[in-house]
């Protein structure tokens, strides 16, 4: 089993949504390293922490939850609609066959939300999450592994 962490602007797509919905597809991202992870990498029954950016001082940056992967990686529909934000004409050109998609997404679960997040300025504070990539200065994927280690004390935190 691998562990992850994904990222979201809480006001675009919430573990609330999450919440609701019960599985996404996890998509929209157009990072090469993040699609390879979720491509490569990402096996059903992973384990995930959910992540909210751009935090505000009513929402602050930080992990929110739980969740897991709910299926493998599969074609990311939004890179072929125009109408979407996350269109790419140039993914849509390239897959003409529909067998090699540029842009992939995989199924993501809820699990739990917790009762207060585990902040960014929380994370960096603490010496058993030293090396967490999303406390690392400059890292901005919106999927990265997550050691185990790592994992664990984030549910230590919020039991």
């Amino acid at each position: 089993m691998k562990y992850w962490l994904i990222k979201s602007e809480g006001s675009c797509y919430s573990i609330a949504d999450l919440q609701k919905d019960g599985t996404t597809a996890w998509t929209g991202v157009r990072n090469y390293q993040a699609r390879n992870f979720m491509r490569d990498e990402m096996k059903v029954g992973d384990l995930v922490l959910f992540y909210h950016s751009n935090g505000d001082t009513e929402a602050p940056a930080g992990i929110y939850g739980i969740a897991k992967v709910s299926g493998l990686a599969h074609a990311d529909m939004t890179a072929f609609d125009p109408k979407d934000e996350h269109y790419d004409a140039r993914a849509a050109e390239l897959n003409v066959d529909g067998k090699a998609p540029v842009w992939v997404c995989a199924d993501v679960a809820f699990m739990r939300a917790f009762d207060k997040p585990v902040s960014l300025a929380e994370i960096k504070l603490d010496p058993k999450l030293s090396g967490m990539l999303v406390a690392k200065r400059g890292q901005r994927l919106s999927v990265m592994p997550v050691s185990e280690k790592h994992f664990r004390r984030i549910k230590e935190l919020r039991p």
